[in-house]
C-alpha cells in the first residue's frame, strides 16, 4: 500500500502548475487539512495564489513551515523518460517536474502537521504552513507581499523553508541563511562616431576595459565564518548599433552581487562607484534589490533541526549558506529564525527530475520530530 505522503506528492505533481498558476494544489491541500481541523486563509494577489494554514494558538513556540506550489516548465518533453506530470514510480524513485522543488516537501510537511495534530489535537504553541505560486518566478506577489499581511496576525518564532538542500543523501546539508541579491544596470557613455574617425569619437567599450578588470578583481568584503566573500559577475554586455562602421555611445553592463551580511545594499553602492570614479568614467547606475541576506542565529532552533535529522537518518547535516536566493528572505526580516532542509537537489530544473521514496519518507518523519522538539519540549 502506497504511503499516504507519496500519494498526496503524486497528487501535487500530476498538476501542471507553471508560475503562477497553482493548478488547484492550494485548493487540494487546503480541502484536506481544513477537514481535519486546521484553519486556513487565502489570498490571491495579482496573478499569484498564497495561503496560510494553521493550528493552535499564538501562546508558546511556533513554526512556520514555507513551501511554494509552482514549478519550471519541463522542457524538452521527448527528453523525458517519463511523462513529467505523471509522477511515475520506478525502482523506488519518484519522477517527475516538481517532486524536489518542492511538491515533495510540501507533502512532507502537510503529512507532518496532521500527524502531528492527530496525535496532540490540544498541543501547545502553533504549527502552520505557507504556500505560494510565485516561487520560481518574479516573486512579487507571493511571499514578499503576503507575509506581511500574516505577520500582522500571526506570530512565528521559527520557519522552515522545505527547498532541496541535500546533496548526497537525505538531511546531509542545512541551509542556515541565504546570500542576499543585488542587481545593478551601469551605464557607460562615450561618444558615437565613424569607424573611421576615431578622433571625433570616445569608444565606451575601451573606456570601460580597466574598469571592468578592476570591478572582477576588487574585494568587496572578506565574508564571516558562515558566508562567503561577496561575488561580482557580469551576466551581459551590450554596446553597438549593429553595423560594422559605427563607433558605439554607450556601453549597458548587466551586473549581479551575491552579498554576505558584511555588505549592505549602500556599501556595496558606495565602492562601485568608488571604482568607476577612479577610471573618471561618466556613467549612470539602476538598482534592483532582489532579496538582503538572512541568517540563523538560533543555536535551540539549529540544535533541534540538527537532533531530529540525526534521529531520523543518522547522519550529522552541515549547517551551510550556499545556493541562490529562496523565499526564506522575505520571512526573516520579521524576525524569525529562518532555514532550509528538503530533498537531494542533483536533479532540480533538470529533465527527469525525481527523488527517492524513502527519502520523502524519511522527510516527513524529520519535520514532525522538529515540530515535537519545538513546541512539546
Amino acid at each position: 500500500m502506497e504511503a499516504e505522503v507519496i500519494s498526496l506528492a503524486r497528487q501535487l505533481i500530476r498538476k501542471p502548475s507553471y508560475t503562477p498558476d497553482d493548478a488547484g494544489c492550494i485548493p487540494l491541500i487546503m480541502h484536506r487539512m481544513e477537514g481535519q481541523g486546521f484553519q486556513g486563509t487565502h489570498h490571491q494577489l495579482g496573478l499569484v495564489d498564497n495561503v496560510l494554514i494553521w493550528h493552535g494558538e499564538s501562546e508558546g513556540p511556533a513554526l512556520l513551515f514555507l513551501g511554494h506550489t509552482d514549478v519550471v516548465p519541463p522542457g524538452d518533453l521527448a527528453a523525458w523518460a517519463h511523462d513529467p506530470f505523471s509522477a511515475h514510480v520506478d525502482a523506488g524513485v519518484l519522477y517527475g517536474r516538481g517532486v524536489a522543488d518542492m511538491k515533495g516537501s510540501v507533502a512532507a510537511m502537510v503529512l507532518a502537521m496532521e500527524k502531528f495534530v492527530g496525535q496532540y489535537p490540544n498541543h501547545p504553541g502553533k504549527i502552520a504552513l505557507m504556500l505560494t505560486s510565485d516561487e520560481e518566478g518574479v516573486a512579487v506577489d507571493g511571499v514578499k507581499r503576503f507575509m506581511p499581511m500574516m505577520a500582522e496576525q500571526h506570530h512565528f518564532n521559527y520557519c522552515l523553508v522545505g527547498e532541496p538542500s541535500s546533496s548526497e543523501v537525505l538531511g546531509d546539508t542545512v541551509r542556515i541563511g541565504r546570500r542576499g541579491s543585488l542587481h545593478v544596470n551601469i551605464t557607460i557613455k562615450g561618444k558615437q562616431g565613424h569607424v573611421a574617425y576615431p578622433q571625433n569619437a570616445a569608444n565606451p567599450v575601451f573606456l570601460a576595459a580597466q574598469a571592468i578588470d578592476a570591478m572582477g578583481r576588487y574585494e568587496w568584503d572578506q565574508g564571516n565564518a558562515d558566508f562567503p566573500a561577496t561575488s561580482f559577475q557580469i551576466s551581459n554586455l551590450h554596446a553597438g548599433t549593429g553595423v560594422p562602421n559605427i563607433i558605439p555611445g554607450v556601453l549597458q553592463i548587466t551586473a549581479n552581487f551575491r552579498y554576505s551580511p558584511e555588505s549592505t545594499q549602500a556599501s556595496l553602492a558606495k565602492q562601485l562607484q568608488q571604482v568607476l570614479d577612479q577610471y573618471q568614467l561618466r556613467y549612470e547606475l539602476d538598482w534592483q534589490l532582489s532579496g538582503e541576506p538572512f541568517h540563523c542565529k538560533n543555536d535551540t532552533y539549529k540544535q533541534a533541526l540538527k537532533a531530529s535529522i540525526n534521529a531520523v537518518t543518522g547522519i550529522e547535516p552541515e549547517f551551510n549558506t550556499a545556493g541562490g536566493t529562496s523565499d526564506g528572505r522575505f520571512v526573516a526580516p520579521h524576525g524569525i529564525a529562518t532555514m532550509e532542509l528538503g530533498p537531494i537537489n542533483k536533479t532540480i530544473h533538470q529533465v527527469n527530475e525525481c527523488e527517492k521514496i524513502s527519502h520523502l519518507l524519511q522527510l516527513e518523519n524529520i519535520y514532525l520530530d522538529l515540530i515535537k522538539r519545538l513546541l512539546l519540549q
